[in-house]
Order: structure tokens, then sequence, then C-alpha cells
């Protein structure tokens, strides 16, 4: 499933095509992915204007007009590109949106647990999806003092606790285990016993892989692509993740990367270096 670099390099591609554009015809040719599509989606989207796109989490938001809000989930194999009209639509184009400079926007997923939501601007932040979400980990609420406290009292491995969405959102299984591993800290560390200093060094470690693999275009696995239809690359720049039995890089600390599987998720690690 696509993660927050993912989504945001995503949103910063379609960003350029999309906003100040008017959606000139809306095409959703199933009643459904995920859940099903609100009622009268396409109507709604038909001639709304696109004002800003944003992304809270591992969700896109689209500014519609004056207070409309469009709320886009990936799933595991969405991908949303934006193409000239002359590119032939492919298998699994499920919605396919015209603008009026001629740019097509086509939401394709294969295996359809994506999913496309209306709701009312002012009322974004009380919707399901986004209501229970904890703070992004590139803004400032999210830091060592934040995360200490929040992690008091429990018990469930770190790796879990972050991959938990109510305590911060957009991390997924890749960017945990390479933050882990900047950090120095076992994915299998009780999560209560993640002190301040501790904290502290998982914040940057959090922020700074988040970071580079934005500007690197996120990691293409599987499905994932920009907006443009360009692989990401940062999976070349993995250390630990997919690296079963390769020497721990960077470091003189003679251990090996391990696989184990925690909450029926691959993670990888170097028990030598991340205690």
């Amino acid at each position: 499933m696509p993660e927050l670099p993912e989504v945001e390099t995503v949103r910063r591609g379609l960003a350029l095509k999309m906003t100040g554009r008017r959606i000139v015809q809306a095409e959703l040719r199933r009643p459904d992915l995920r859940r099903p599509f609100p009622p009268a989606l396409a109507a709604r989207l038909e001639g709304a204007r696109i004002g800003a796109l944003g992304r809270r989490g591992k969700y896109l938001l689209i500014e519609l007009d004056r207070d409309g809000l469009l709320l886009l989930h990936l799933g595991m194999s969405g991908r949303v590109t934006a193409s000239s009209a002359t590119l032939p639509d492919a298998l699994h184009d499920h919605v396919v949106l015209k603008l009026d400079d001629g740019t097509v926007i086509r939401f394709n997923d294969p295996r359809r647990f994506g999913l496309l939501d209306y709701v009312k601007r002012n009322e974004a932040a009380q919707h399901p999806l986004l209501a229970g979400l904890g703070p992004e980990p590139l803004e400032a609420q999210f830091n060592g003092a934040y995360l200490a406290a929040t992690l008091a009292g429990k018990m469930t491995p770190i790796k879990s606790a972050l991959l938990d969405q109510r305590i911060v959102a957009g991390l997924g299984n890749i960017y945990t285990c390479e933050a882990l591993f900047r950090a120095g800290i076992s994915p299998r560390r009780v999560a209560a016993s993640i002190g301040r200093r501790r904290a502290d060094r998982l914040v940057a470690g959090v922020r700074s892989v988040l970071t580079e693999a934005i500007e690197a275009g996120g990691s293409s696995l599987r499905d994932y692509v920009q907006a443009d239809g360009e692989l990401g690359y940062f999976q070349h720049h993995w250390a630990v993740y997919g690296h079963e039995g390769e020497p721990c890089p960077g470091c003189h600390c003679g251990g090996v990367v391990r696989r184990i599987t925690q909450a029926g998720r691959s993670t990888f690690f170097c028990a030598k270096r991340q205690r």
C-alpha cells in the first residue's frame, strides 16, 4: 500500500495538472471500489472547479468549488495519473476525469481497495476516516515529547505502535522499518520503554526517511507510480527493508539484516545495531 511519501508525491504531481482547472466530464465506470461511491458523485464532479490539493495521512484531499472536498485513498493497488486525452484507457481505469485543458485524470485500481468520497470541506475533520488520525509526522506537533507521552503505558512493540494511524498518520511498513533502523531502536522493543531520548531519535529518523523518500519520488513497489506515470526510486536507498541476510549497512557492528513477522507483516532490522 502506498505510504505517506508516495501519496505526497502523487499530490504534488496532480496539483501541477489539476489546480485551477474545471472538470468537464466525470466517468464512474463502476458503482464502487472498496465502498460504494456517494450518490450523484459524477454530477457533483462535472463542472466543478478544482482548488488546492491536500493530504492527510495516506488520503488525498481535492478541493472542489467553494465548499466541496473529494477524499481519495489509493488502497493496495491504486494509482492516479494525469495524461493527455490521446492516451488510451487501460483495464481497471475505474474513474476518469476530463479537465477543461484536455488533461485526463485516471484512477486505476485493479484490486479495488481504494475509495472515493465527497464531503463538505468544513466537515472533513469529522469524517470517520480522518477524525481519529494522529499528527502528521513532518509537522511540529509530532515531536519527541508528544511521542514519549503517547507511548507511555503501551505494551505493544514499537513498530506496531508506529503503524497505528491514531498515533502518527501516514507511516506504513517500509518507512517504519527504515526509521527504526536510523534511530537504532529494535522493532521488538516495548513501546512504553521508549523514553524521551529514544523518542527524539525516532522522530528524527522518521522525519529524515520520509523527507528523503519524498525527494526521491517515493518507492515503486508493485503498482505505485507517480502522477506522470514515472516510477519512484527510493527503493534503491532502503537500508534494511527487503535486504534479509545482507550485512548491516553503514556500520561495523558485524550484524546482518534479519526478517521477522510482526502482526502479519515482514519486519527487517539489525539485531546488533538496533536495541
